[in-house]
């Protein structure tokens, strides 16, 4: 019973930050209508996060298609 009630004081007397709510502006930038996607509407890090996973993906289609090629095209004994 100690135990419980410690453990629920705590909880409740936890300092607590005050955040802003950001919710209205994040809504007002993504609803804009200016041309831009909207999975690059964040930002620099949204399209640095973009053009980073088409690279890779682009690099790994490629690899791949080069390893099926190797594959399908065994080294002759001599």
């Amino acid at each position: 019973m100690a135990i419980r009630q410690i453990s629920q004081k705590t909880i409740s007397t936890a300092s607590r930050r005050q955040m802003a709510n950001k919710v209205p502006e994040y809504q007002k930038m993504f609803q804009e209508d200016n041309g831009i996607p909207v999975h690059l509407k964040g930002g620099t890090m949204d399209i640095l996060l973009y053009r980073t996973t088409m690279l890779l993906t682009i690099f790994g289609t490629g690899y791949t298609l080069y390893e099926f090629l190797m594959a399908a095209m065994p080294k002759k004994n001599q």
